[in-house]
């Protein structure tokens, strides 16, 4: 059966919230992109003047909350002064009119009742933020026959209240039960900020004084940050005080608690190294530059390691040499962790610099629907999603939903905007430590699904909610994991600073004026995946590995065949615009339809002789005429935003072998003829590319020819033919007839539009073979 890739559009039951704020400034709502769900909230708080046990000599309590079929339970008191734990029960599920919450002793057997109390429903009053919390009271224990004993009392606030409550992200849920209690932590919903990224550039300009046993030593410096280390190459002149002018480039986060250590090392002849000096530089201490200005050179000490006989151990040794730096904390250039073209946020480090906000985009995660099994528990196949969306430094995680194809979360998130061509990205994925696992070791959290949403399709103040398809790439092929449910608000207060922001450049200063290479770029987007990826995995709950990996496309630099056709697919979609409007012009000079090209020819002609002043008088109307047009094409573009193209991805068109090249791992696991294969084929498709840009390649030396004199003949031609037209256009001018330009580009467009029987011919023009003939460079390639 045929997959549906389709974008549907919902009508979820939301707007009832209320909107907290309106204003030039801030433009904030609360909840009203997602569907209410109410909770009744039990907070449990501490306890008194319970029975003391004299026989076993403690007094370890616990509260158990029971709900119908739900049950939950704190934890044992343990000498603290109290719990201070919330439970949510949803009340849709709640098919009891009394609640009853009783305290059992953990020393007594079978954990025996001390008290218990016993509310009803319809006696629990119902709170909406941003009214205040509720203030817990104390409530009297009774004894399991419903019989107050004089002794015991626990304080409690009971409430219902939706899933906007403060509470409600770190309370015990009633869907939560499969969950072993160590790792209820890992289900909440949790908003994180990555630290603030820098570039940390550091320019080895040149060595005094090495101490070296050889007078011409072949000297490099290594620099390590972290678990990042990078090296120049070996100096250029082979002295004691060697030169390098290179420069290396780190990935630095704030707070700087780290050092950048230099290391001079010296290449022997038997291939061995040896280290110099060394010297450590801490990175809060290193100076921020804001602006494309010079930084001044400073020469750093250098240390000796010595080694004592005695102990074995390194010591450090001053001495004379020294290595003149430029270390400086690029704060005017961005730290991309995404790809460019995909990317949420262009700011420079510096907030200096930042522009000012031109919107908010608020985003409300309803659910999903139709989720395929992840894995299997306890003979059964399920599903524990939980959705992580990224905009800028702010990442968000919904809660996990347990045991469900077809989660529902009603969570809403909001983001400042700086920048229109930017895009919100949301995966999806399955929880696998929910049942005792480590928090930082087991198993890892798969990829359901990723979808983008570029900020830039979306109109003004309008609500978007739409069923998403969720497209996965596998080994098997392309398979639809589901459909993620969002609603969409992009508002924007000022829509002035919306329109300014497109002429606005998208890249701070830094890259235009001091542009970092292809290879830089690289390497600096691989050491913040990793930065991110220590710093958000040591959070609680963490966020894994895995997801960082997968929402900042870390392996989007690797080979993929289909990508690359696909990208290929493109290129030819764009110059197929302009071999188009050539093949339509091309049938209308053939005369395959006779009515529209004759309607052309007399067209041209009507405007070729039509009087000079009424074609000035018409001019002004031009480009209105255009926007009439543009405005008719704009009334017929889709309403429905973009999303993830199967066709586009060519997805659905590709084989077997290009998906196993695709998911393989890098070094490559396959051997013998696989690898040959998918060689040939690489050089088969390479071989396209390779013909492609010799041809954009010939053109252009075809130009250069023109006057760079390799054929001695052509340019004479070429001259000759241009003096033949300057003196052919000046002879006509010497008349001063008011016709005669008219006339000239009348017999120009007819005969550019004669018919077959007009002199046509079935070789090409004149200037086009003079064209080709052109010499090029192809002729000199090895």
């Amino acid at each position: 059966m045929a997959q549906n890739f389709a974008l549907k559009e919902i009508k979820p039951n939301i707007g009832k919230g209320r909107v907290t704020g309106t204003g030039p400034d801030r433009l904030t709502s609360s909840r009203d992109l997602v569907e209410e769900t109410y909770y009744l909230f039990v907070r449990v708080v501490k306890v008194k003047e319970l029975p003391w046990n004299a026989a076993l000599g403690i007094c370890d309590p616990f509260v158990e909350i029971k709900v119908g079929n739900y049950k939950g339970r704190t934890s044992f008191l343990e000498n603290k002064p109290d719990w201070n734990e919330v439970f949510a029960f949803r009340k849709e599920r709640i098919q009891t009119s009394t609640m009853d919450i009783v305290v059992r002793e953990r020393a007594l057997p079978n954990d025996e009742i001390i008290g218990k109390i016993c509310f009803n429903m319809s006696d629990i009053p119902t709170r909406v933020p941003p009214d205040s919390p509720l203030a817990p009271q104390w409530y009297k224990l009774d004894d399991k026959n419903g019989i107050y004993l004089g002794m015991g009392e626990l304080m409690l606030a009971i409430w219902f209240g939706t899933q906007a409550d403060e509470v409600f992200p770190n309370a015990w849920n009633s869907d939560l039960t499969l969950v072993n209690g160590d790792s209820i932590v890992n289900t909440r919903s949790k908003v994180y900020i990555q630290p603030k990224l820098w570039y940390l550039r550091v320019s080895i300009v040149e060595g005094q004084d090495l101490v070296s046993k050889s007078k011409t030593p072949e000297v490099y410096v290594k620099a390590n940050l972290g678990f990042v280390s990078l090296k120049t190459r070996v100096s250029s002149n082979k002295s004691l005080n060697p030169k390098w002018g290179e420069d290396l480039m780190f990935v630095a986060a704030e707070p700087f608690d780290e050092s950048l250590i230099l290391t001079v090392v010296e290449k022997l002849e038997d291939k061995t190294e040896v280290n110099l000096g060394k010297c450590e530089i801490p990175v809060s201490k290193v100076s921020k530059r804001n602006l494309p200005e010079a930084v001044g050179a400073k020469w750093y000490d250098l240390k000796q390691v010595v080694t004592e006989e005695s102990s074995g151990q390194a010591k450090d040794a001053k001495f004379a040499t020294k290595l003149s730096m430029k270390v400086s904390l690029d704060g005017g250039y961005h730290v991309f962790d995404e790809p460019v073209h995909v990317s949420s946020d262009f700011r420079p480090s510096y907030k200096v610099l930042w522009p000012g906000t031109i919107g908010l985009l608020e985003l409300g995660i309803l659910g999903a629907t139709g989720l395929i099994p992840m894995k299997s528990r306890n003979g059964r196949e399920t599903t524990d999603a939980y959705c992580v969306a990224k905009y800028g430094p702010k990442w968000i995680r919904t809660r996990t939903a347990v045991d469900t194809f077809a989660p529902k979360w009603n969570e809403q998130y909001v983001w400042d905007i700086y920048e229109p061509y930017s895009v919100l990205t949301i995966g999806i994925f399955d929880n696998c430590h929910l049942h005792g696992e480590g928090m930082l070791v087991g198993p890892k959290d798969p990829k359901i699904g990723k979808l983008r949403i570029r900020l830039s399709t979306l109109r003004i103040n309008k609500v978007y909610t739409y069923s998403y398809p969720i497209i996965a790439m596998q080994p098997t092929g392309i398979k639809k994991m589901g459909e993620l449910q969002l609603s969409i608000r992009f508002t924007c207060p000022s829509y002035q600073a919306l329109c300014k922001s497109y002429f606005r450049p998208l890249i701070p200063k830094m890259h235009i004026i001091f542009p970092l290479s292809v290879y830089q770029l690289d390497s600096l987007r691989q050491q913040t995946v990793e930065i991110l990826s220590m710093r958000l995995t040591r959070t609680e709950p963490p966020l894994r590995k895995e997801v960082v990996e997968c929402m900042l496309d870390a392996d989007a630099q690797m080979w993929s065949m289909r990508r690359a056709k696909a990208n290929f697919e493109r290129l030819k979609a764009v110059f197929g615009v302009f071999v188009n409007a050539w093949k339509v012009f091309n049938d209308l000079r053939k005369w395959r339809n006779w009515i529209l090209s004759l309607s052309v020819l007399v067209a041209g002609v009507i405007v070729v002789f039509c009087p000079t002043e009424i074609l000035l008088y018409g001019l002004p109307f031009l480009p209105l005429s255009c926007a009439f047009v543009l405005f008719g094409r704009f009334r017929k573009l889709p309403k429905d935003p973009p999303f993830m193209n199967v066709k586009l991805s060519l997805a659905e068109s590709v084989n077997a072998d290009d998906l196993d090249e695709e998911f393989d791992s890098f070094p490559s696991s396959k051997q013998g003829d696989v690898l040959r294969m998918r060689y040939d084929r690489l050089r088969s498709f390479a071989a396209k590319i390779m013909h492609m840009i010799g041809d954009l390649a010939c053109h252009g030396e075809r130009i250069n020819s023109l006057w760079s004199g390799e054929d001695p003949r052509a340019p004479k031609i070429f001259l000759f033919a241009c003096l033949v037209a300057a003196l052919c256009l000046h002879w006509i001018s010497y008349f001063n007839h008011p016709w005669n330009w008219k006339i000239i580009a009348a017999c120009v467009w007819l005969y550019v539009m004669r018919c077959d029987w007009m002199w046509r011919k079935d070789v090409p023009s004149v200037p086009s073979i003079f064209f080709r003939k052109l010499p090029t460079k192809v002729d000199r390639l090895l």
